[in-house]
């Protein structure tokens, strides 16, 4: 699938619209740029495209929406160094990473 998100944490994350509705669902896995001040946080992808994901994002704004995996392997940060996944990340709820 993609070096940034291994298959086996792919198969945990619920597919796209299932968690609708939810008021405090559950961010899965955790991206980063290691050069500037992004993060997205992943909890919903789309079983079907396996490249469309939903999830809250932290940058110039917070915000929750949707991101590809293409858009997220092709950026690059101020010292131009690619978006990470935090190995040491564990899945929490929304609320406990928006206070």
């Amino acid at each position: 699938m993609s070096k940034l998100i291994p298959q086996t944490l792919l198969s945990d994350i619920p597919d796209l619209y299932e968690t609708e509705g939810f008021l405090n669902p559950i961010c899965h896995v955790k991206l980063f740029t290691p050069d500037s001040n992004w993060t997205w946080y992943i909890i919903e992808f789309s079983k079907a495209d396996t490249n469309t994901f939903y999830g809250y994002v932290q940058g110039l704004e917070s915000e929750l929406g949707y991101f590809t995996l293409e858009e997220l392997e092709s950026v690059r940060g101020s010292l131009g160094l690619a978006i990470e996944r935090d190995l040491s990340y564990k899945p929490i709820s929304l609320s406990e990473i928006k206070v």
